[in-house]
């Protein structure tokens, strides 16, 4: 046990936790804002290519991670097609934290879509209607009456969103760059040690990691629960 703690607590492998969590957190949460509005669009709205944008969301699923690693990198490095125009504002994206973040949104986005969607779908524009109708703002329209029904599905694709992130590894692999106490990630880390005949370490990092998943599914589950309950309710 004593060995454990001294892996899992070293400063490489605290890099490593702070770095994986908190951009997972953070793409997370960038795709549930994002992710509302794409699925918002998608439901609410009728526009030329909307089947093609609906298909589009399901890329990353079908996208091999190390294809969609390093095609990140391609247009985020620093001679990239994004990554040039952020150069000039000295903000470096590829082989960055940044970078991280960006790899861990693109495959965690349709996970908040396709939860928001059917509960889109399943909410009536009437009763928006009928609010407007009964002089509500569209303020309190949206905080009142369409935001509530979909908190459950928000934090249940926040949830799976982060639990997709948590576990990433193929294409965070090549726009990471994997440098020890900066852009390094817990997956890459473990791999590192397993290279590096490392078995007790990756282990233990390992089970860290193996924790928060069942923590995270056991969340997912509860999230999902209480979802139908609250349609079921209505």
């Amino acid at each position: 046990m004593d060995s454990f703690w001294d892996t899992v607590t070293t400063p490489r492998v605290l890099a490593a936790f702070r770095l994986t969590f908190g951009a997972s957190a953070l793409a997370a949460l960038i795709n549930t804002v994002f992710g509302l509005l794409v699925a918002w669009v998608l439901v609410r709205y009728s526009f030329p290519g909307r089947k093609i944008v609906d298909a589009m969301v399901d890329m990353p699923f079908a996208l091999p991670t190390a294809v969609a690693g390093i095609a990140l990198t391609a247009v985020y490095a620093p001679t990239g097609w994004i990554g040039a125009p952020l150069a000039k504002w000295g903000i470096q994206a590829a082989f960055a934290p940044l970078g991280v973040v960006i790899a861990l949104t693109f495959i965690g986005l349709p996970f908040v879509v396709r939860t928001l969607q059917p509960v889109l779908e399943a909410t009536e524009p009437d009763m928006e209607e009928a609010a407007l109708t009964l002089g509500a703002s569209r303020w309190q329209t949206v905080r009142r009456v369409v935001f509530p029904p979909l908190i459950p599905a928000l934090l249940t694709g926040f949830a799976l969103s982060f639990a997709r992130a948590v576990g990433e590894y193929g294409s965070v692999a090549f726009i990471s760059g994997n440098m020890p106490m900066r852009t390094e990630i817990a997956p890459l880390l473990i791999m590192t040690k397993l290279e590096q005949y490392d078995y007790a370490g990756a282990t233990a990092i390992a089970v860290v990691m193996l924790v928060v998943s069942f923590a995270m599914l056991l969340t997912i589950n509860l999230l999902q629960a209480w979802s139908r309950r609250w349609t079921g309710g209505k």
